[in-house]
């Protein structure tokens, strides 16, 4: 019987709590069935062999964006980054947190500054009748073409990869960076939305879009493929034509109910018929 391959995990440690520097620390895991993903793999290391090892995960499927790492010198999700795939020409895995970041512990970052500029772009739809906005009488109509605009950026799942990679937010810490100006072009390109004055105020700034230097690595971690780096450039084409007068942004109204009174059609059941007999 063929005997199971074993991973060299090397993994950086990092206790807040002590004074020691960080270090890092290995550990053998054997590849099996349940263990294929350095996610998996940091399970069993945790479960069988240090119980105090530190990463944050959740959904464990590519969605939540909680356990983003470097593995071999990337920035990845770990639930995405699979073992076979790392380790085709060695048996060693390294893993660190996140570049850009401070560290909370061993490999998780402290994510307060990537939410913190997101806010900052004010990523809702803005409508400039208040009334209308928070107590609407309708619903705004919109084209696929329209919704093709900024589709793509709404799968942005705030995993912070692009932040790690930037070479601007290791250089500029108030620099907006990949994933809030992606955001702020989803939104002003938006055919429901009225905040492209009031987002340029942070935008139109060295701090924002013209900080960006389009080395494209944000692009080329994003684990969803939404490309925050065209979007910077499309933010960038958007925010020189309306300053030029040449674009106007258009807004979409309001459109009224067709039929408000719900009336339900006889002909089709609400609910399924009860299978299960009384008692």
């Amino acid at each position: 019987m063929a005997e199971k391959r074993v991973i060299k995990f090397r993994i950086w440690r990092y206790d807040p709590d002590s004074n020691g520097k960080p270090t890092y620390k290995e550990y053998d895991v054997p590849l099996s069935s349940k263990v294929t993903t350095v996610l998996e793999a940091l399970d069993y290391i945790k479960a069988n062999l240090d119980h105090t090892l530190s990463f944050r995960a959740s959904c464990r499927m590519a969605i939540c964006g909680s356990d983003g790492m470097i593995i071999n010198g990337k920035p990845m999700l770990a639930c995405q980054a699979r073992i076979d795939d790392l380790t085709k020409n060695t048996n060693v895995i390294e893993i660190r947190p996140m570049e850009n970041y401070k560290v909370i512990r061993d490999v998780v970052p402290d994510l307060t500054p990537l939410f913190e500029k997101h806010k900052k772009v004010k990523p809702y739809l803005m409508y400039k009748d208040e009334k209308e906005q928070f107590n609407p009488t309708g619903e705004f109509i919109q084209s696929r073409e329209e919704l093709d605009l900024f589709n793509q950026f709404t799968y942005c799942i705030k995993c912070g990869l692009c932040y790690s990679a930037c070479p601007v937010v290791a250089a500029d810490e108030e620099f907006l960076g990949p994933q809030a100006l992606a955001q702020a072009f989803r939104y002003c390109v938006d055919s429901r939305d009225q905040g492209l004055e009031e987002r340029l105020k942070i935008l139109d700034d060295k701090h924002g879009v013209w900080g960006c230097h389009f080395s494209g690595s944000c692009s080329a971690v994003c684990p969803k493929g939404v490309d925050p780096a065209q979007g910077i450039q499309l933010l960038k084409q958007l925010i020189i034509a309306y300053r030029l007068g040449v674009r106007k942004v258009k807004h979409e109204p309001v459109v009224k109910p067709l039929n408000t009174e719900f009336k339900p059609n006889p002909k089709i059941p609400l609910a399924p018929p009860f299978t299960a007999k009384k008692a």
